[in-house]
């Protein structure tokens, strides 16, 4: 769904105090946390702006939200 949140608050709901003890705990994740934070917000703000899905640029921002977002799962989930 265009302009959807995918914040990592709504993703992993049930994870969200681990995900901000690791934050504070580790600057690498933390700093990962944070490119994926600014990544959906940028691919957020290009979605409203109806910038089509096609566009290879979008679909590479698209794809490394992904690869942060399992990359994230797989550390909190150690």
């Amino acid at each position: 769904m265009h302009g959807e949140n995918h914040a990592l608050m709504f993703e992993f709901p049930e994870l969200k105090d681990k995900i901000h003890e690791m934050k504070m705990a580790d600057t690498a994740f933390c700093r990962m946390v944070d490119e994926y934070h600014q990544l959906d917000h940028k691919i957020r703000g290009l979605e409203m702006a109806k910038i089509p899905t096609d566009d290879d640029n979008f679909r590479h921002l698209r794809m490394r939200r992904v690869q942060l977002k399992d990359d994230i799962y797989q550390q909190i989930s150690q």
